[in-house]
């Protein structure tokens, strides 16, 4: 038995060395393509396709395969914001390869200043947000709230950084400002499953299955920023009631 389990972290680990070897490769690909792509005009929408095929190949290589329930709930022509627990660095490629409609990451503003990758991420629409002091934080929510009323959706972590024991964390108010600024729905989304195969503080990556259910959205047209407690309580209510969702998990992987 002993020789048996010592044989299974031998695998886990040559398999985990491997993915990790594919995302350095697949990273650099997808990166320059990006990077070239955005001295092209464009919608930014070119870039997302590239990057849903970054995610697919990450979850091939690493044995993970994703199912998805609620997508009537979609409506590709909308802006909304979605909402989702965050379990796993794996919730984005997931999230890239699993959703079928165009949508934008909100993003720390240093990532702007990045010479190049600066300019790719801001020519695939991705939302610049400054967090240097409560004002400029501000100032980034309001152009943030401008941009998703001109049609651009995003997509957004409430809880602020990834669960440890998966169990849903309190929401940060950032996104509700953001919600309530705008005027567009928000779509919560319960994502089950990536925390086995790459739980937050493990290098190690499993196979398994990942399940996203998307939830009825919900109108925030009658919160304020001083009255969005009860739209936070009934955000978080929806994404919990999701990921009571049974059937995913690990595999051997």
């Amino acid at each position: 038995m002993a020789s048996q389990s010592s044989g299974n972290r031998v695998v886990a680990f040559l398999h985990t060395a491997a993915i990790y070897l594919w995302i350095i490769f697949a990273t650099l690909i997808v990166g320059s393509t990006v990077i070239i792509a955005s001295f092209f005009p464009k919608t930014g929408n070119f870039i997302h396709h590239i990057a849903r095929i970054w995610g697919r190949s990450i979850l091939w290589v690493s044995r993970v395969k994703v199912e998805i329930s609620g997508l009537e709930q979609i409506h590709p022509t909308d802006a909304v914001i979605y909402m989702s627990n965050h379990q796993s660095n794996f919730d984005i490629p997931v999230y890239f390869s699993a959703l079928p409609v165009q949508f934008r990451w909100l993003a720390k503003a240093e990532l702007f200043k990045i010479p190049i990758f600066g300019r790719a991420m801001r020519s695939a629409g991705y939302i610049s947000i400054d967090r240097t002091n409560a004002k400029s934080a501000l100032r980034s929510l309001k152009r943030a709230a401008e941009s998703i009323r001109n049609g651009t959706s995003v997509l957004i972590f409430p809880e602020g950084t990834r669960s440890r024991d998966g169990k849903l964390l309190p929401f940060k108010n950032g996104g509700f400002f953001l919600a309530v600024g705008a005027g567009v729905p928000i779509v919560p989304l319960s994502i089950q499953g990536t925390r086995q195969v790459m739980a937050k503080g493990r290098k190690l990556i499993r196979g398994g299955r990942v399940h996203i259910e998307l939830k009825p959205s919900i109108d925030t047209t009658a919160y304020t920023r001083k009255t969005m407690g009860p739209l936070m309580e009934q955000v978080h209510a929806s994404i919990a009631e999701g990921m009571t969702h049974d059937g995913v998990g690990g595999g051997n992987g």
